[in-house]
């Protein structure tokens, strides 16, 4: 079967080898995705850098064929759950809510650049017919 990627370029997915999406017949994965500004800096607050993380994710599906109407999961990795959990819930639910995707949100420690607070990672099947 035959794989369709599409890469930012960003300097990790080189470093690192690995593509911001992937999509395999109707299944196509999100790696995790960081909220950035134009200047490649996360915006300030947990909020604003999911709705820029899933504003990155909607290119990156859309690259690929694919909609938030085809998310399937989401993933959000988050430092300080307790601190942070509202704002990446308020938007979660902006962006996909009326989807209703599976979700999980995880506590992590820190992410390489401690000035991200949240990535996310999402899963969505598109309907081929």
């Amino acid at each position: 079967m035959e794989r369709q990627r599409y890469s930012t370029n960003t300097v990790y997915e080189g470093r690192v080898g690995y593509s911001r999406a992937i999509r395999v017949g109707p299944h196509v994965h999100v790696a995790g995705t960081l909220g950035m500004g134009p200047d490649g800096r996360p915006p300030d607050g947990a909020y604003a850098q999911c709705v820029a993380a899933f504003e990155r994710i909607s290119g990156a599906l859309e690259a690929v064929g694919a909609s938030v109407e085809d998310v399937v999961r989401t993933r959000m990795y988050v430092v300080d759950v307790e601190r942070h959990q509202e704002d990446v819930g308020r938007a979660h639910q902006e962006w996909c809510g009326h989807v209703r995707p599976a979700s999980t949100m995880l506590g992590v420690s820190a992410f390489v650049d401690p000035a991200f607070v949240v990535e996310i990672e999402v899963e969505a099947i598109v309907d081929e017919a």
